[in-house]
């Protein structure tokens, strides 16, 4: 048993209505429930309840057992004091209030139908992928969707803390958060640590001052990630190596130590090397390049704006000293959805909340024009009958999954509780 299970029985009433009586034998007439807000303090506020011939106004306060009332110290938290009824699922100890009168108690488990607890005991069964994953394909349509687009915006926010950090950071300069952003999400699972160093390694107004020569750029880069720092007989290698220690001089800048890049494993279009020169190219080419980001709003336009690719020497280059067969080594549009998901969408996302601008269904419109991605989450959600169609799919089932049914938090998920709501009936 659980304590928001109480909440959920509490809130939504699944209990018998009409015999209630507290512990002290007084008959008990709920009113209103009181405002579940889940802030520090009540569990409920604002409830309004008969005990016997006086009706009260005040908040509920519910615990697994009485006795965690004072396990909590909440007898020392003046919060407390307006708490009118001590709902509970087990009374162990009575109790008082600071001028020594007894709390009124309702014990839910006298008033509880045994298939209620069942179905939630089922609900929670440690040895599914997911609780609901029998039932999950039977969700009403308009409830599975109205939930999608509270994770998909419950995921936004999440993502927009890392942003507001990078913005403490960069004394509010979007630019150079954006640069971060960029760079952690060019680096992939694998580099993105790394990247994402490199970025706050090098000040901004540095990339913006050496971005009409691509070289600086990589210089800047990939002398930050350390990929210069060895000796080779090749003259791309050797000019860059000049360039960064001349720009190091230049602008009194410490040498950094970041996590090594690794190539291991990697596919070579993924390679720092590639990746970094990309990114080099990208700010070569845009001067500005968050004002054209947050006005974005079609992949068509994404992928115009991100036609760029590897400088000339990495044509035939995966790694310094080593040719390889020629290719151009544009941005893929599969590369460039990723981008979308993780840069573009949390940036106007984040933006437009300190803007005070109403963007949502734009950003909605957005992300289903962008593919699902591929992952073995996704892949587990479509067994059981729910196949993401776009990101904005893929990318609610990625937070349903993480923040909802590692944590058995279903009776704060609208589909445990519809699940719950049906087999009650």
């Amino acid at each position: 048993m659980r304590e928001d299970f109480l909440h959920y029985l509490w809130k939504f009433k699944k209990f018998d209505l009409l015999n209630l009586k507290t512990v002290q034998g007084e008959v008990i007439t709920i009113i209103k429930t009181g405002d579940y807000l889940e802030l520090s303090g009540p569990d409920f506020f604002n409830a309004h309840i008969k005990i016997g011939n006086q009706k009260w106004a005040g908040n509920v306060e519910i615990h697994l057992k009485s006795s965690d009332w004072y396990l909590h110290n909440h007898e020392k938290d003046p919060s407390y004091t307006n708490v009118i009824l001590h709902v509970v699922w087990e009374n162990d100890t009575p109790i008082f209030r600071e001028d020594n009168t007894e709390i009124p108690v309702l014990v839910l488990q006298d008033y509880v139908a045994k298939e209620v607890v069942d179905n939630y005991q089922s609900l929670l069964s440690p040895k599914t992928w997911i609780s609901c994953e029998k039932q999950i394909k039977d969700i009403d349509y308009f409830v599975l969707k109205s939930w999608q687009e509270r994770l998909f915006f419950e995921r936004l926010e999440r993502k927009s803390k890392f942003i507001h950090e990078l913005l403490e950071e960069t004394n509010q300069d979007w630019e150079a958060v954006l640069f971060c952003l960029l760079a952690k999400n060019f680096g992939l699972n694998t580099n993105g640590t790394s990247f994402l160093q490199i970025s706050k390694a090098i000040p901004f107004s540095i990339i913006r001052k050496e971005s009409f020569e691509i070289e600086n750029l990589e210089a800047l880069l990939f002398g930050t990630a350390g990929l210069l720092d060895s000796d080779k007989e090749d003259l791309y290698f050797e000019d860059l190596k000049f360039r960064y220690y001349y720009l190091l001089h230049k602008y009194q800048l410490e040498k950094t130590i970041v996590f090594p890049v690794q190539f291991f494993k990697l596919r070579p279009d993924n390679f720092p090397t590639i990746r970094l020169s990309q990114l080099a190219g990208l700010y070569h080419k845009h001067q500005n390049l968050f004002s054209k980001i947050i006005e974005l709003k079609s992949l068509k336009s994404v992928y115009e704006l991100f036609n760029i690719s590897a400088s000339l020497y990495w044509q035939n280059h995966y790694q310094f000293d080593k040719e390889s067969p020629r290719k151009a080594k544009v941005l893929s549009k599969s590369f460039l959805d990723l981008i979308v998901v993780n840069t573009i969408i949390p940036l106007q996302f984040a933006y437009s909340f300190m803007m005070g601008e109403e963007i949502s269904e734009n950003l909605i419109d957005f992300m289903n024009e962008v593919a699902p991605e591929k992952n073995a989450i996704i892949d587990k959600f479509t067994l059981f009958g729910i196949k993401a169609q776009t990101a904005f799919e893929s990318q609610t089932l990625l937070e349903l999954k993480n923040e909802y049914c590692n944590k058995k938090s279903c009776l704060n998920c609208a589909l445990g509780i519809e699940l719950l709501k049906n087999n009650s009936n």
